[in-house]
This record gives C-alpha cells, structure tokens and sequence, in this order.
C-alpha cells in the first residue's frame, strides 16, 4: 500500500507558479524624450545652418591673440578675485559668530552695505576713488602723516577690479563659511573645550574640516559666477575678455560672430570649473551619508538588472 504525499505547509511558497512581474510602460517618458530630441534637432540645425551668425569668421577669431590676451586677464581676475573673497569670507564669518559685539556688529554692517549695493557701482566707486580722497596714506589718526600716494596712481584699473570683485565677494562668502561652521554640531565645540583646546585650534581642526562639506558646493558656484562676473568691469575699462571683444568689434562690426567667441570661451571655462567642483566635493564628501561609490557604467546598469529581476521574482531586493 503506498503512501500518499504529504500536503505542503500552508503559507509554504509554490515553486510551481513563479510570479510573472509585468513592468510598468512609462508612455509619457517616452513620448517627452522624443519630443525634447526634435526640439533640440531644430535648434542645432537653426544654429549651425544660419549664414548670419557667420561661424567661419567666429573660428578666425576664437583663437586670436588679442582674445587669449582678454581670456587670460579674466581668469587673473577670477582667481585673484576668489581668493581676497574666501579669505575676506573666513575672517569675516568669524567675527561675525564671535560674542565680542562689536566685532560681531562691524561684520555685519559691512555684509549689509557690500551686499546692499550693486557692484557694478562698487567698481565704479573704486576706479574713481581720487575724486572723493585724492591721497591715500599712512599715519597717526588726525596728526603726522608719515607716507602718502596718489589715489589716482595707486589704484589702477587692475586694483579697482580686485577691490570691486574681492571685497563684494567677501560679503557673500562670509554668510557661506558662517552656515558651515553652524552645521557643525554644538556639542563637538563643548567637547573640544574641555579638553583645553583654544577657539582657533577648534575651528581650524575640528570645525572648518567638517564644514567644507557644507561651503564647497556654494563656493564652487560663487567661482562660476565670479567668472562670469568678471565681465562687469567693462564698465571701468579693463582689458578683460569682454572689453577686447567690444574694442574689436567697434571696429571690424563684426559683433555676432565675437560674441559667440566669447560665449564658447565662458562655456568651456565654467565646463572645466563644474568638473573640478564635482571632484573636490566627492573628495571632501568621503565618509558621508551623501558620497556615493564609485561605479562605472556597465556595473551600474548590472546592478540595477539584478535588483529589478530579484524583485520580479518575489525575491525582498530593498531600496
């Protein structure tokens, strides 16, 4: 007499009928992607097609030297220009945040004014700094006055540009530095002051390298800006990328085909800018919550076929 099978438990799971897992259709993805490509299509093709824009005459320029002379002023300014801003930034956000008020009150009165008023008046109000003071010194306050400079002579076109861009620049850094280093837990600063540790030793050790996390990205964005910003002091007559362009084209009227040599240069500047930003954020990102690891694109994709195949058949891949 055989023995019947026994029955399987109940709740046991049935490898007789795996679920059969449909995906979703995303139509309207589909149809958007298609309609963007078309729209991009028309575009470019507008673009390198129109005889006005004259792209044989942009190529005979884009590498001219009086070009390559603006560009390199620009990228002098750039960089002068961040360095006074993130250095200005860092001592003003720290007198900002110290308990002293009156140092505390100077910071935020400067922050008020620079970032109050427009810099393209601040760039002019440097360049014509002689007319209000027309001799800079050094001395005693209201008595001997031990050496002194023409205003007009010691603050050239350059000067003006670096004091215009740098100290504006400062305003708006400080507020970046000042939101990083209140991201930093409060209780790591008491912790740091019972071990005897002094506010600088703290900040430099302790705070400023958990707050870079915070104050890369904006800074990385405030460095684009200011590469683009540099082209406002035109309006003071530096010889900057955006003045040679206008010096050449007052005289060949050649203006479309300059202007676009000058947008290629700004976008390919800001284009190397935003990959140097990315790579510095990931270095200062190591150890967070927000970095991610490294993959490349097949492991990527390889991951992701897995993980959408282990939950079509009922397996428990999470989030």
């Amino acid at each position: 007499m055989s023995q019947s099978p026994e029955a399987p438990p109940t709740g046991a799971p049935n490898d007789a009928a795996p679920i059969k897992a449909v995906p979703v259709r995303h139509y309207g993805r589909w149809i958007a992607g298609v309609i963007i490509l078309f729209l991009a299509f028309i575009v470019v093709r507008s673009v390198v097609t129109n005889d006005a824009l004259q792209w044989p005459v942009v190529g005979e320029y884009l590498f001219d030297d009086r070009i390559l002379h603006g560009l390199q002023n620009t990228l002098l300014l750039t960089v002068l220009s961040m360095v006074i801003g993130i250095v200005g930034g860092i001592l003003l956000a720290v007198m900002r945040l110290s308990p002293n008020p009156l140092m505390s009150g100077a910071a935020s009165v400067y922050i008020w004014l620079l970032r109050g008023t427009p810099l393209i008046t601040q760039l002019i109000i440097w360049n014509f700094l002689g007319l209000a003071y027309s001799r800079i010194g050094l001395g005693i306050p209201f008595g001997l006055t031990f050496v002194s400079w023409d205003t007009n002579t010691l603050i050239t076109q350059l000067t003006a540009s670096l004091l215009g861009l740098g100290l504006n620049e400062a305003a708006y850094m400080a507020e970046i530095v000042r939101g990083g280093i209140q991201s930093v837990d409060s209780g790591q600063l008491e912790a740091a002051s019972a071990l005897g540790m002094s506010r600088g030793k703290t900040l430099r050790r302790i705070v400023l390298p958990q707050a870079m996390r915070v104050i890369i990205p904006p800074t990385g964005n405030e460095t684009i800006s200011m590469l683009k910003t540099t082209s406002l002091v035109v309006v003071i007559g530096y010889f900057e990328l955006m003045q040679v362009v206008r010096t050449i084209y007052s005289q060949n009227y050649q203006t479309v085909p300059l202007l676009i040599s000058a947008a290629l240069w700004y976008l390919f500047m800001t284009t190397v800018l935003t990959i140097a930003q990315y790579y510095i954020e990931r270095y200062f990102a190591r150890g967070s919550s927000h970095s991610r690891p490294r993959q490349n694109k097949w492991g990527s994709r390889m991951l992701g076929f897995r993980l959408g195949s282990g939950a079509g058949e009922g397996g428990g891949a999470s989030r």
